[in-house]
């Protein structure tokens, strides 16, 4: 979440990445760009490192479609996606798709007892 990050944070990270120009270095980060406008001093601390000869690869994480989380669920659940399809519709309505947030309800669904291991029928119930 580096949209939140305070002025020193930035700077530490803009000396660290300079510093460590011509050694192996990797630094990732995460950011949620609808929350960062171009001046953002995220943003204005990545473009200078870059005319530093830094480089920096942006990586956008779209939401995933209806047959994405669909997948996810039938995966991670380990059942087939035919059955899993009114689970995974559900959640896509609830997350629109956030990869984040719809790994945050499933962990959620299964702490509050409405995702959860049937050991008579040995697969999981909603």
């Amino acid at each position: 979440d580096l949209q939140w990050a305070d002025a020193a944070s930035i700077t530490v990270i803009a000396q660290i990445l300079n510093s460590a120009r011509s050694s192996r270095f990797l630094l990732v980060g995460s950011c949620r760009d609808n929350e960062m406008s171009d001046n953002h001093p995220i943003s204005n601390m990545i473009s200078n490192v870059q005319k530093l000869g830094v480089n920096a690869t942006m990586i956008k994480i779209s939401p995933l479609d209806k047959d994405l989380v669909n997948e996810m669920i039938s995966d991670t659940l380990c059942l087939f996606p035919r059955v899993t399809r009114s689970l995974a519709d559900i959640l896509y309505h609830k997350t629109k798709g956030n990869p984040l947030f719809l790994s945050r309800l499933i962990v959620s669904l299964s702490r509050d007892g409405l995702l959860r291991f049937s050991l008579s029928r040995r697969r999981w119930e909603w």
